[in-house]
This record gives C-alpha cells, structure tokens and sequence, in this order.
C-alpha cells in the first residue's frame, strides 16, 4: 500500500464531501461579519478570502497533476520541489508529484536564493513549482539550478522560464496514473530545521507516511466529524502528519493564511473547527489577547472545539495552566517529534495525562524510546542522557550523507541530540539540545529548565537562555527576554525572581530583546549566540 490510495479511497467513498477549506483572512476587508454576510456584500473578494475543494476535486487534481508530470518527463524516482505558501493547491501538488511515483521535495518558505540553491541541489532536483513570493529568489538562483529543467508557477502571471500550473493541469486526464507502487518505495524529502547551518535532506518512504496517519488518528481519535484548523507551514512534516490523521479519519481540514488570534478564534467559530495544533507563540499571543481585552471569547462558538495540542518545541507548563484557565473544556495534548521520526509522535503526552504538563509524555503508537549514555547504553531512571526513538516513521537515510546518517542511525534507533530524562512511571522529559546545554564551571545547567521558570513571571512573554563565553567559568547562562506588550521590567527584578533557582542555574546577564523562532517555533539560538557573542550587552533596560 502506499499513501496516495487513501486519497483514492475518500474520493470513492465521500466525493462530494469537502476536503479542504483555505482561508485567507488578508482579504477580507470587514471583520464584523460572518462569512455568509461577507459573500453577499462582496462577493469576488469573498471568493479570494475562503476556498473549497471535494474530496473528488482533490484526487482529481493530484490525478491530473500526476499525469502532466509523467507525460512531461518525470519518472518514478525523480524529485519534484514544492515552494509554496500554505493554499488550496498546495496538497494536491503533494499528492499528484506521489501519485507519479517521483518524490515529494518541500521547501520552506523562508529560505533565501542561496538556501533554495543549496536544497535543490542536495535533492537533486528535477522540477520545481513555485508561487508569486518566490519569483525573485527563484530567478536569483536560476541560472546556478540547470538541472531544474521544469519550472511550473502557480498564480497570475506567470514569469518568464515558467509556465502556469493551473492552465496546465486542466488539459490532462484525471484518471489514475498507471504507476506502480509500495510501501518500501522513497516518497518525500523533507529538511531540517537548518537552526545550525545549511539543512540536511531526509528521505521518507511511503511507509514512514502511512505510519504517521495511523499513529496521529491512535493518539487523537479523529472522526468523520472532526474538523482540523492547520495553521503551520505545509512544507513541515508536523503540520502535514498531523493532518494525516483527517486524512485517513476522510474529515475536513481548514487551511488559516494568517497567524493573529482574533484570525485564528473567527476561524475556529466559523468554520466549525474541533481540533487545532498551535505553536507555543500563537497560544501565548491568543492568551495575551483575552487578558488585554483585545479579543472576547463570548464573541465566538468554541464550544465544538474539543482539542488543543502543542509540539515543535518545549512548551512551558505555565502556559498550559493559563490556557485551562480560559478554556476549562478543551483536552490537551503534546507531541515530540523530529523530521528524521517523520515529524510529530513518537513521544506523545496523551490527553488523559494532563496531570503530566511539562513531560513530552511516553513512547507513541508503535514507537519506543529510551535515554542513553554516551556510548549508546541505557541510563538509570532519573538520570539525563540522549533520547534515542525506534519505530516506523524513522526516516531511510540523509540523502547523499551517509556520514550523517551513521552518526544519528544506529540499530535501527534514532539518535536525536535531545537531552533527556524519565520519571519513575516512565514519562520523558525534554531537558534541552545536546549541543545548546551549557557547562558553567563544571556544572550543566539545561536551558529548558530555565526557561520554563522564567516564563512564570507575569512580565515575561518568551526567553531563550543560552551559553556565552566567560574567562573563569568557561561558560554563563544568559537569558534573552522578550516582555509582553506594556510591561516594565529590570535586570534587577529579573534577578530578584530567579533567587528561587539553584545559584549555579541563575542566568549571569539578562537581555531584554526579541526571541527569534523559525516558521516552525523553534528558537533560533545560534542566531542569538552569534548576536551577543563578544558583543557589548545590553544588561538593564525596560521595554514598553
């Protein structure tokens, strides 16, 4: 079996059904009004701010799409890149470029010329489909790609050296194409997170794939009824297996172009949403909104939404408390997970294990994990080491980077550089990145558990602690705060707060300043070691 039957199979069983919904709040110029009223007062905006697609219209399209590739000459084998914004198409792309046995090769939307270059090179890519906010990086990277010999473009017009997707598409067949293929056959390359350089490319097959659906519907029972809110970037696995569970459930999916909370809870309330995964900065930006007054929940039907559920990165225990505090009824989960484990899972909280915030929770459906030592061996209970997860989402290799691979495979477990430790029910709790812990004359100190004791304060929106150079320790902890909107704080109050850690965990400098996170949360750390690295910092400041 591979992945793209399951859309085959919706297609026969819920054809007319809707699939997917894209809404783009960018477009809509009155904010008061339901969608309904939206559509009479203006309707050709209305057609730009929300679309739909049938489960048929889906399979169709990726039939379609499938087929232009194959009589355009790409082969079973051959990578097809996708660099594009989250929209209607993008999906059906994914699955057409599966469906004619080439693999899948997604791009992040904020890499630069350079970055793009480097990617389809590493991938070897053989065709490209882009959208309009690509055009200058895709001609800037031109010239040094020649092996990218197809270029499709998807929107108005179409550039030169492209040639335009949807005018395409409609002149060839819908039936299935005639491919043959299996489990064990290579189906997508994804990249990781390039926090540390330039990303690796990770080879899946349609077998890590399939695995994802079955362990994302086993941890959150999607049904027929459920409706998932996708708000990540498409290009990442977690947003994308996530929504493999409503795949394989044949339930509806909500694809929101913006991240703001009044967006995000208009979407929820009119779209009928049931389930939404969140980045930790958008909860805390949903939650900083109710308390501001700027948004008031009475103004929309939640009451449908059953499920909210955190991953891409540590999420502080604090903030969960304050989500209970505003959404009493919600069940929550969290998931841990990493590209090379086909995104998110294979560490999962459960929604029954609430009393548990702060764990990423226990092995997932069919996944195990333990926490090693150095030379690979299991650690004593309590005890911090690396975590390692074996199951059937690990990815094949690193492309072309055998080194790389031999460095995180090893009998058939998955070495993550995550930093580990496990209670005595067996629960896991990340500590931090094995390359961001920080020895601080001679003692480690593990940012995450100072992170997540700062983000207590009432003053603190988000913090990054990182390792900065320092003659006699080696190494400080210094922690980069970003304070919510009119709030005043000191290094002093600051220091003041953290006199309940252990001496040798205090941060030694304090830095009032923006936390950069990448598209999928995850905090940018090299960026702010290399900022402030030998710099002059700055140590006591208040922001409004």
């Amino acid at each position: 079996m591979n992945i793209t039957e399951i859309l085959t199979r919706n297609a026969d069983l819920y054809g007319e059904e809707t699939s997917l919904v894209e809404v783009n709040p960018e477009v809509r110029r009155r904010n008061d009004i339901t969608w309904l009223e939206f559509e009479l007062v203006e309707p050709k905006l209305a057609a730009q701010y929300r679309r739909e697609m049938t489960w048929r219209e889906f399979n169709d399209r990726a039939n379609r799409f499938a087929n232009l590739l194959l009589k355009r000459g790409i082969k079973k084998g051959d990578k097809v890149a996708i660099l594009l914004m989250n929209c209607l198409e993008w999906l059906p792309v994914y699955f057409g470029i599966l469906k004619s046995g080439a693999i899948a090769v997604p791009l992040n939307f904020r890499y630069t010329a350079e970055e793009i270059e480097h990617c389809l090179k590493l991938a070897e890519v053989n065709a490209l489909i882009y959208g309009p906010e690509f055009i200058e990086r895709v001609e800037t990277a031109k010239s040094r790609i020649p092996d990218v010999k197809l270029r499709l473009f998807v929107g108005d017009n179409c550039p030169l050296g492209a040639e335009g997707y949807e005018s395409l598409i409609a002149s060839y067949s819908a039936k299935e194409p005639q491919v043959s293929l299996g489990e064990d056959d290579d189906a997508a390359i994804y990249f990781s997170s390039g926090t540390t350089g330039f990303p690796k490319a990770i080879l899946h097959t349609h077998r890590s794939l399939i695995s994802s659906c079955h362990t994302e519907r086993n941890h959150h029972g999607q049904t027929r009824e459920d409706n998932f809110l996708c708000i990540p970037p498409l290009y990442h696995t977690g947003a994308k297996m996530h929504w493999f569970g409503s795949l394989l459930a044949g339930s509806k999916a909500v694809l929101l172009r913006g991240v703001k909370p009044e967006w995000i809870l208009k979407t929820v309330s009119e779209e009928k949403v049931t389930i939404v995964w969140l980045l930790v900065p958008w909860a805390q930006d949903i939650l900083d909104a109710i308390e501001r007054g700027e948004v008031n929940l009475a103004d929309y039907q939640l009451d449908q939404w059953r499920l909210m559920h955190i991953g891409a990165q540590p999420v502080p225990p604090s903030l969960i408390r304050r989500w209970q505090k505003y959404f009493p009824r919600q069940l929550y989960d969290t998931n841990y997970g990493l590209s090379e484990s086909v995104g998110p899972g294979c560490v999962h909280l459960g929604v029954e294990n609430i009393n548990k915030v702060g764990a990423i929770g226990k092995p997932g459906f069919e996944w195990e994990a333990v926490i090693t030592d150095e030379q690979g061996n299991p650690v004593p209970q309590g005890e911090v080491g690396e975590l390692a997860v074996k199951g059937p989402g690990l990815m094949k290799c690193y492309y072309s980077d055998p080194q790389a691979t031999e460095a995180v495979l090893r009998d058939g477990w998955l070495f993550t550089g995550d930093m580990a430790q496990m209670d005595e029910e067996g629960f896991i709790y990340l500590v931090d990145r094995k390359k961001d812990v920080i020895i601080s004359g001679g003692e480690n100190i593990y940012p995450v558990q100072v992170e997540d004791f700062l983000h207590r304060h009432p003053a603190v929106k988000d913090v990054a602690v990182i390792g900065l150079p320092d003659q006699r320790l080696g190494e400080i902890a210094a922690a980069v705060i970003e304070l919510k909107p009119a709030h005043l704080c000191t290094e002093e109050k600051i220091m003041e707060f953290c006199r309940d850690l252990p001496r040798y965990k205090r941060p030694r400098k304090i830095i009032f300043d923006k936390v950069p996170r990448n598209p999928t949360g995850k905090i940018e750390k090299p960026r702010l070691r290399e900022r402030y690295n030998g710099g002059s910092l700055v140590t006591a400041q208040t922001r409004n």
